[in-house]
């Protein structure tokens, strides 16, 4: 080959070399943005399962209450969560007890964690005195299990309306996939309430929780 084509052909290969070498990456190959990894969290995961039951309403029963208080709000009721709404960073599930639909459990998604508030309510509505407390979680937890200790806030709402008891509650959400949903509260002077729902069977959905209309999901970052 002449010298003059043998420099030519160098030459193309090198240019195409150079342009393979500078060609920026597709949007689609780019590396996993910080998001992405917050949602791969043990919490974040539990969130994500949880959501899958939105709409679905089960039966439950008081498995574990002690000490044994002197007059049970739970005997002889019939005990009903029903996982009503749901979006990207909050699930509400009524808990009713017989007709009484003063309860709400709220799982609130937060940047790094998940927060759990009870939202209670009179028949007409208007907030409970004790009301929207509870707490986020502070270790990773798992996808099965995630516990939510007492916040500041609540803390101090149960010390000004006389409930100091419960300053030390922490609460916890537990469940296995297609078996059961379990609401718990302990306190480590041995106080421990656990509720468990049958995921193997669905009931029929309740009237909504009282205060629907006003209820709404407590504000991500803060508590």
């Amino acid at each position: 080959m002449p010298a003059l084509l043998r420099h030519a052909a160098c030459a193309a290969i090198l240019v195409a070399l150079s342009a393979c070498a500078t060609t920026p990456s597709a949007p689609g190959n780019a590396p996993s943005t910080g998001t992405n990894a917050v949602q791969a969290t043990p919490a974040h995961a539990f969130f994500a399962d949880l959501s899958a039951l939105c709409g679905k309403a089960y039966p439950g029963r008081v498995v574990v209450d002690t000490p044994t208080p002197a007059k049970d709000p739970f005997a002889g009721k019939s005990l009903v969560m029903h996982v009503r709404e749901c979006s990207a960073d909050a699930i509400r599930i009524p808990f009713h007890v017989g007709d009484d639909r003063s309860r709400t459990w709220v799982v609130t998604r937060t940047p790094s964690a998940l927060r759990l508030k009870h939202d209670h309510r009179h028949q007409d509505g208007s907030e409970d005195a004790v009301t929207q407390y509870g707490g986020d979680t502070v270790g990773a937890g798992t996808a099965q299990r995630q516990a939510f200790p007492a916040d500041a806030a609540s803390k101090a709402m149960f010390l000004r309306e006389g409930l100091a008891v419960s300053v030390d509650n922490t609460w916890a959400i537990e469940w296995v996939p297609g078996r059961s949903f379990t609401y718990e509260l302990s306190r480590p002077n041995g106080r421990l309430f656990r509720v468990e729902f049958d995921l193997t069977r669905t009931v029929a959905a309740p009237p909504p929780p009282w205060g629907a209309a006003k209820q709404s999901p407590p504000p991500v970052g803060e508590g």
